[in-house]
């Protein structure tokens, strides 16, 4: 029992070993959200992130060990938002159709997801670091904690609130598309993507490869129009 203790222990402080957990974890969910037929609340970004938040707590292993492996994961975030132009140059017909609406909706929603957020806090009584934190919340982590460290924000916090908004609306968008009775795939992706982000489009490719491509059109020009508005909308509280 001390040797399989102390093998613990020697293999949760290499880098090899937490990004082998995490690339199973994710294996893992993957597998229980296919069963599931894809059905909304099994995300499967939700039950790795639980699978392994449980492992990395109950080993009582610190994030800086854990990052030290799943560093190599995050490096690939660069690529796979890249990647995301090949649907699009595929689909270019259409979205060349729909692009003043798109505009529309972006502005509109990158300016009342910022302003809600920022709304809803200050009226709590959140301290001006979380709100700054809070801003960029919608649009992926990389430039989210980017655009919340030069307002004066907590990187970590935001990071954290952008996997939280992700999750949600990945969750939600499926049933609140349906109830709204909308059917438009590009519409619903694009979305999806000015809500949820990174993980938002994943959740849109597995229902339609129109959805995704929106969505990753979405995620793309939401950092950017972010990176603009939230400095101006914080500048308000």
């Amino acid at each position: 029992m001390t040797s399989v203790f102390g093998l613990w222990i020697y293999l949760s402080t290499t880098p090899l070993f937490w990004l082998t957990v995490t690339l199973l974890a994710w294996l893992a969910a993957d597998a229980l959200a296919k069963a599931s037929g894809r059905h909304p609340v099994a995300n499967a970004v939700l039950i790795a992130a639980t699978i392994v938040g449980a492992l990395v707590l109950g080993s009582e292993t610190s994030y800086r060990t854990y990052f030290d492996g799943a560093q190599f994961i995050h490096f690939l975030l660069g690529p796979a938002t890249v990647a995301l132009g090949i649907p699009l140059y595929r689909n270019r017909a259409l979205v060349l159709r729909n692009l003043v609406p798109m505009m529309a909706a972006l502005l509109a929603g990158a300016a009342v997801s910022i302003g809600s957020a920022l709304g809803i806090a200050a009226a709590l009584g959140a301290p001006r670091d979380v709100l700054a934190s809070l801003a960029p919340k919608s649009v992926t982590t990389p430039v989210a904690m980017a655009v919340s460290e030069r307002l004066g924000g907590q990187p970590s916090l935001t990071a954290a609130l952008v996997i939280l908004t992700g999750i949600l609306g990945a969750v939600m968008v499926t049933p609140l598309m349906n109830a709204l009775r909308m059917t438009d795939f590009a519409a619903r992706g694009f979305a999806a993507g000015l809500a949820a982000h990174g993980i938002g489009t994943a959740r849109a490719f597995t229902v339609d490869s129109v959805a995704g491509t929106f969505a990753g059109i979405a995620l793309g020009l939401n950092a950017l129009v972010t990176a603009v508005l939230a400095p101006m909308v914080l500048g308000l509280f």
